[in-house]
């Protein structure tokens, strides 16, 4: 029983991982930063922080590294009722970053306790209650039982009448396009609004060349929003009132572009459960990327509410 307390607005699925950053190449570090991130766990943290109520659906291990981490979720605003502790370990990476900007990441997740999820570990009543119910590619890859929990997930979203969000977050070093492809159209049918992230990867999955196509292609499957980013393009948008355009901001400057995607996905939730519109919630998206992207890490270096509001104002709109 949960009582009477509120249920998130926002709920996401996925893994968290601890994240130990050197700004030396890894072969040649000798010693690391502890932070964490987990691209859905991100999106969650960049909407929190902009007053967004959100939970996390996810399963813990039993080792040292998740009292921090429930301890820092709880103390971003981040719901952990749903939050399961199983035996095992907490996956891991580590990342550099290189002259000229480049990232050398190496991931040891494989077997850890967030891979282990099942469709039974899903709360009706916690993802029914929601109004956005955000999923993402990435944890469809980590394990065939994560996958089928975010299917599951979905079709619990759906029967409950709560708007669903994807991200297509293709990863090539974790499954083939052909995979994701797969996966993707599992979910797709439940979908409202999608995230894609264009050229690199609406062509790999897709293999169109121009964002209006790869819009033709999602509505005309039932998606009512499609959001592409477009790194230092932009954004295009696409819905049933027309297809807009907006113009990417980098205010201070570019050190690192890890969760840039999750942190504009954040912004554009958050906005959607305050009722502000597509539009508005892409330039607030538009203004976490930019925000984000002037320091180091996923999640360190999320801007706060004061300052995407007043960047977003200034993002430039274009109707295609």
């Amino acid at each position: 029983m949960r009582g009477a307390s509120k249920m998130p607005d926002i709920v996401s699925i996925g893994e968290c991982m601890i994240e130990l950053f050197s700004d030396e190449p890894l072969g040649a570090a000798r010693s690391f930063q502890k932070s964490y991130a987990g691209d859905t766990l991100n999106v969650l943290h960049m909407a929190a922080r902009l007053g967004a109520s959100t939970g996390y659906v996810t399963r813990v291990a039993d080792d040292p590294f998740t009292d921090y981490l429930l301890d820092a979720w709880r103390t971003n605003g981040i719901d952990t009722g749903a939050v399961k502790r199983v035996p095992g370990f907490t996956g891991m990476h580590f990342i550099s970053l290189l002259p000229g900007g480049d990232r050398e990441f190496v991931f040891y997740r494989k077997g850890s306790a967030a891979s282990t999820m099942t469709p039974e570990d899903l709360d009706v009543e916690y993802i029914g209650s929601a109004r956005i119910l955000h999923i993402s590619g990435i944890p469809q890859s980590v394990s065939p039982s994560m996958r089928r929990t975010i299917l599951q997930a979905a079709q619990i979203a759906r029967e409950h009448g709560v708007t669903i969000s994807y991200d297509t977050n293709l990863r090539a070093n974790m499954w083939s396009a052909k995979e994701a492809q797969e996966a993707m159209s599992e979910v797709l049918p439940y979908v409202d609004i999608v995230f894609p992230s264009h050229p690199e990867e609406t062509g790999a999955l897709l293999g169109l060349e121009s964002e209006t196509e790869v819009i033709d292609y999602f509505r005309s499957r039932g998606v009512e929003t499609v959001a592409i980013t477009c790194g230092e393009g932009g954004a295009v948008v696409g819905t049933e009132e027309g297809v807009f355009s907006l113009d990417a901001v980098a205010p201070h400057g570019v050190a690192d572009t890890t969760g840039a995607g999750d942190a504009f996905v954040g912004g554009f939730l958050h906005c959607l459960v305050q009722g502000l519109g597509t539009v508005v919630g892409a330039k607030w998206g538009i203004a976490c990327a930019g925000l984000k992207i002037a320091g180091r890490g996923a999640i360190g270096s999320q801007p706060g509410r004061r300052q995407v509001e007043e960047l977003a104002g200034s993002v430039q709109v274009h109707r295609l």
